[in-house]
């Protein structure tokens, strides 16, 4: 079986779980326009699907020639939210494209990997090598930390803490792939320790209230710390079978709000139990395998940062789902992958899957 095929079957199974947790979630809710969310989802799977394929085909070192392009793309869409996005939830994140809502911010986090993995390589007439051991710290940090921090204000300022967060991480990780030098890695971190509390004053204030929620829930069980007890409550309550399809309490009685998008793994585990997440994080597992092997098999840098990069968002993403529906991370409103209800971030998705796939393909 080709990585093509393995990738693309992998993603498959995977997004139509999420088809069902969805179903599952907003089958009894009495309003129609959310008995029909799980059709659109199915919608969004195949134009993913379709997307996959021309991603796939697509060869990934054209993604060389236009990288500044998409970088300039980028910082136009976001820029472009301000002026004629939609607000939702408090939050100006999306543009109208008829029928279809499309958050730009998912986008973006492919392109920064582009424009990363572009920067940290440098192209030769018969290959792509890695330069940055030669680089100091204004090349191979600051410089390239610049860039990024460009596209992470304006995500910030939607507000969309959890995009933004993703970025940053998948910023460090590259640079350490890129082989920078580790100093540079922990001073940066070291000097965003030491500037939280003057980021903490321009913080929101329900991302303060997130914040201090996840220090201890128990300080507005009522309010921003509801969302996180009953999420707790339905993944325990799973035990190690689960309740069945459509037999959760929390879901389908409606106490856990936001069961269909960010919070669909407490969904999913209420249902399943121990044994179905065991078998969906193997998934989660052969996916981003995939990826590292893609990553591995390339002697050009570009390639191997291109596929890292990929594969390190989508692992970042499962965790911090995962850990904030657990209640180990501040909630910051980040989808799960392929399992969340959401077009930008299935489309996305399959399109980051593509170039992966892409990148395996080619010799």
């Amino acid at each position: 079986m080709s990585a093509f095929t393995r990738i693309l079957l992998i993603a498959f199974l995977i997004a139509c779980i999420g088809i069902l947790s969805i179903y599952s979630s907003t089958f009894q809710v009495e309003n129609a326009r959310w008995h029909s969310l799980y059709l659109r989802q199915l919608l969004w799977v195949l134009l993913g699907l379709v997307f996959f394929i021309l991603a796939a085909n697509f060869n990934y070192r054209r993604l060389w020639d236009i990288t500044y392009f998409l970088y300039f793309l980028a910082l136009f869409l976001l820029v472009l939210v301000f002026a004629l996005g939609i607000i939702r939830l408090g939050a100006q994140r999306w543009l109208k494209l008829a029928w279809f809502n499309f958050q730009p911010s998912e986008i973006v986090k492919l392109i920064v990997i582009i424009f990363l993995a572009r920067y940290f390589s440098s192209k030769s007439d018969y290959d792509l090598s890695l330069d940055v051991h030669k680089y100091g710290l204004a090349r191979s940090f600051i410089l390239p930390f610049s860039y990024v921090a460009i596209p992470v204000w304006l995500i910030m300022d939607q507000p969309d803490l959890g995009s933004a967060t993703i970025i940053l991480f998948i910023f460090l990780g590259m640079v350490y792939l890129s082989g920078a030098k580790l100093r540079y890695i922990f001073s940066f971190l070291l000097s965003g320790l030491l500037l939280l509390p003057v980021f903490w004053h321009f913080l929101r204030d329900y991302q303060r209230d997130r914040l201090l929620v996840f220090l201890n829930p128990n300080v507005d069980p009522l309010g921003a710390g509801y969302t996180v007890i009953q999420s707790k409550i339905a993944i325990g309550s799973g035990g190690l079978f689960g309740k069945g399809w459509l037999g959760g309490t929390q879901s389908q009685l409606h106490f856990l709000p936001e069961s269909h998008t960010d919070f669909i793994f407490a969904t999913f585990s209420e249902e399943w139990g121990f044994c179905g997440v065991a078998v969906l994080f193997v998934l989660y597992y052969l996916l981003i395998r995939e990826g590292m092997l893609a990553a591995e098999s390339k002697d050009d840098s570009f390639a191997r940062l291109l596929a890292s990069g990929i594969s390190m968002m989508f692992c970042i993403q499962v965790l911090i789902n995962i850990a904030m529906n657990m209640g180990f991370a501040p909630v910051v409103g980040l989808p799960l992958p392929l399992m969340s209800y959401g077009g930008s971030s299935m489309i996305v998705t399959f399109i980051s899957l593509g170039i992966l796939a892409n990148i395996a393909r080619q010799r």
